[in-house]
């Protein structure tokens, strides 16, 4: 049983930063694919970004490319989204999840996700 504890959210002014930490226990974090997901009340849970087992392989939604940067730290058993020039359009709620497949290149999919974290609630103010 893996769980996932996601933290980091908050209110941002556009332009702004946030960096999103999730935090894993129960299981061998080091051997799990991880991705970042979001959500808000009116659209389904779209993909945001992914990283390999290894943290060399990583994959990001094109809304986000060169904005968002996903991480880990192995040592730590977390995977971290650092958000820079925030905007409206981000607000969500950001769920982290592992894919334990070790599928490369990690999956866009959440279907290949198979823990997932309570969420994060990310709020951007135009």
């Amino acid at each position: 049983q893996v769980q996932l504890v996601e933290s980091g959210g908050g209110l941002v002014q556009a332009g702004g930063s946030l960096r999103l930490s999730c935090a894993a226990s129960g299981g061998t974090f080091s051997m799990y694919n991880m991705g970042w997901f979001r959500q808000t009340p009116d659209k389904e849970r779209a993909f945001v970004a992914a990283i390999g087992w290894m943290g060399s392989s990583t994959r990001y939604a094109e809304s986000v490319k060169g904005r968002f940067t996903i991480s880990r730290d192995n040592a730590k058993n977390t995977v971290y989204l650092q958000m820079n020039r925030l905007k409206p359009e981000d607000a969500a709620v950001y769920y982290c999840a592992t894919d334990r497949t070790l599928r490369m290149p990690p999956s866009q999919s959440g279907a290949d996700y198979d823990y997932w974290g309570q969420g994060t609630q990310v709020t951007v103010s135009s």
